[in-house]
């Protein structure tokens, strides 16, 4: 949509998840609310739909069939964290809620910033970086195979996994990381371990180097996965997009998301060509439960990336306004020294997410 049309309602769904989720998602509801009416783009619609423990004991599955069925007919959604291991089984033992979504949708980029705000503590402050991790193969079990897993035991003492690199898959997720870099600082990094998983890391990062051809304006460098983690460690700052199969992508985003200043600050979204889901990277964190302690930042950032994602698809120019009146909303209230226990604050969750709203809305 071009900004002299007329602005169109989306519907996106809210998935509560567990934990700590029934408290950041709606944290992530008032913000894009906030915004959208901001920017001047049509109200969201918002679609609710079970997920979770609730849905077990509600429906007899953490994500029953409607759920799935409803998300097909909705523009995007938010995914409140999950705690699968505490669910009774045989649901413990089941593909997890966010596994069986993305599994469903084809959702193969997982796009993973890691920023630093100003006034907040950062291991390396003025990291601004993202993870792009292909989200659909690599080495964990739940993504090796089209049906049941990719991890089996033979005998009791002996336990094998899987990992699978194909190159349609590194193709479109190298794609996606040279796309992104454009639009950014034009660097791109690929991480592998090419020298030990020489045919399935070698292959990733060989077809990765392949598609920079087709971007001579983008500059890319590599690193073996192990150098990377010092180089994040030390100059963090000095990266701009970072390419890498799914585990070593899991690994390195929580890297960067403390070394930005908190896990708690880490967003996420899960995308494909035409869907898209925002996931905080972080998990449930049942410890501090309905305690108002939690930081809403990683799902409101994950928030402001689905606008973003949403405006572009749609060539929305409200949208990716509205996207980056929360991010500016964000930073304006952790300037002010409105933060959550985990940055140094005193902050709760409420207190926060409506600081955050009122930053956005304020001329």
């Amino acid at each position: 949509m071009t900004s002299n049309e007329s602005p169109r309602p989306y519907r996106l769904g809210v998935l509560h998840g567990d934990g700590i989720g029934p408290e950041i998602v709606p944290a992530s509801v008032l913000a894009v609310d906030a915004a959208v009416a901001a920017a001047g783009a049509a109200p969201v619609q918002w679609v609710e739909l079970p997920l979770g423990r609730s849905a077990i004991d509600a429906h007899g599955s953490a994500v029953p069939d409607s759920t799935l069925k409803a998300l097909g007919d909705l523009d995007a959604w938010l995914l409140g964290p999950h705690d699968s291991a505490a669910y009774p089984e045989p649901h413990r033992s089941r593909l997890n809620p966010s596994g069986t979504i993305r599994k469903h949708f084809d959702l193969f980029a997982n796009i993973r910033p890691a920023t630093a705000f100003e006034g907040a503590d950062a291991v390396v402050p003025g990291t601004d970086l993202v993870i792009v991790r292909e989200n659909t193969q690599g080495f964990y079990a739940d993504r090796s195979t089209y049906k049941g897993t990719g991890e089996f035991m033979p005998s009791p003492d002996v336990a094998i996994a899987m990992g699978i690199i194909t190159r349609p898959a590194v193709e479109r997720i190298a794609r996606e990381a040279f796309e992104l870099a454009r639009r950014r600082r034009r660097k791109v990094t690929i991480v592998h371990k090419a020298n030990v998983l020489r045919l399935t890391t070698g292959l990733f990062r060989d077809v990765c180097l392949e598609v920079a051809a087709d971007y001579p304006d983008v500059t890319v460098d590599d690193f073996h996965i192990d150098a990377m983690t010092v180089h994040l460690v030390r100059r963090a700052d000095e990266f701009d997009v970072v390419v890498t199969e799914n585990m070593f992508g899991d690994i390195l985003s929580d890297l960067a998301g403390e070394i930005a200043g908190s896990l708690g600050n880490a967003p996420s979204i899960n995308a494909s060509a035409d869907r898209a889901m925002a996931q905080a990277a972080h998990g449930s964190a049942p410890d501090i439960a309905g305690r108002d302690v939690a930081n809403p930042t990683a799902m409101i950032m994950s928030s402001a990336m689905l606008l973003d994602w949403l405006g572009g698809r749609h060539r929305d120019d409200a949208l990716s306004e509205a996207a980056d009146l929360i991010r500016r909303g964000l930073a304006a209230t952790v300037r002010s020294g409105t933060l959550t226990p985990d940055m140094g604050g005193t902050a709760g969750t409420r207190r926060f997410s409506e600081a955050v709203a009122a930053a956005i809305a304020r001329p």
